[in-house]
């Protein structure tokens, strides 16, 4: 009997000490993986401070990709409206140059029809003509400057001559159109010739 329980306090003895050492092996256990954690730490901290840097240099990007593309549509705007200046101007140019080829025509044709002729057949036919003439002008955009009986004006007029001035009218004012003038749009494509009071 004393020997059983020699035994049983000996085999008791052999299994005590074996709880602290599972508990020492626990906490050794846990310990790595809190090392892991605290090695985890300062990783992700540089990752997101990367992933901020990069996303900085992002914003840095787009802004100067939206300044460049602002700045090649403001170009490109100034230069359609450049082009339609250009055409425009080259399109007026073109109808004051012909207009100036066929203000002769207009003016031998008014000569002929203020001439004396007893043939109303041929007076006809040129006025016809004249009235035809006008209207191609007018389609053109051309017009007659209004210069008679106006004060002078030398944008629109050229002065030849002076005539005393009769009575009621001011001196300056046009007495009478030798050749006329005429506009296209706000450019005159022929200055009037004229005479004016003194």
């Amino acid at each position: 009997m004393e020997q059983e329980n020699k035994n049983q306090t000996a085999a008791q003895a052999d299994t005590a000490p074996a709880q602290p050492e599972d508990t020492a092996a626990e906490t050794a256990a846990d310990q790595p993986e809190t090392g892991a954690q605290d090695a985890q730490a300062p990783d992700a901290a540089a990752q997101a401070a990367a992933a901020k840097a990069r996303a900085e240099e992002l914003e840095k990007q787009l802004a100067e990709t939206k300044d460049t593309l602002l700045r090649t549509a403001a170009e490109y705007d100034n230069f359609r409206k450049r082009s339609a200046r250009e055409h425009d101007a080259a399109f007026g140019n073109g109808v004051s140059h012909a207009v100036n080829l066929l203000l002769p025509v207009l003016d031998t044709l008014s000569y002929a029809a203020n001439a004396a002729t007893e043939d109303e057949n041929y007076k006809k036919g040129v006025l016809m003509t004249m009235d035809k003439a006008n209207a191609a002008f007018t389609a053109m955009g051309v017009e007659e400057i209004e210069a008679a009986g106006k004060p002078f004006d030398p944008e629109t007029a050229t002065a030849v001559m002076q005539r005393e001035a009769p009575e009621g009218v001011e001196s300056g004012t046009v007495l009478e159109v030798l050749q006329k003038g005429y506009r296209l749009g706000d450019k005159v494509v022929r200055h009037a010739t004229v005479i004016v009071a003194e």
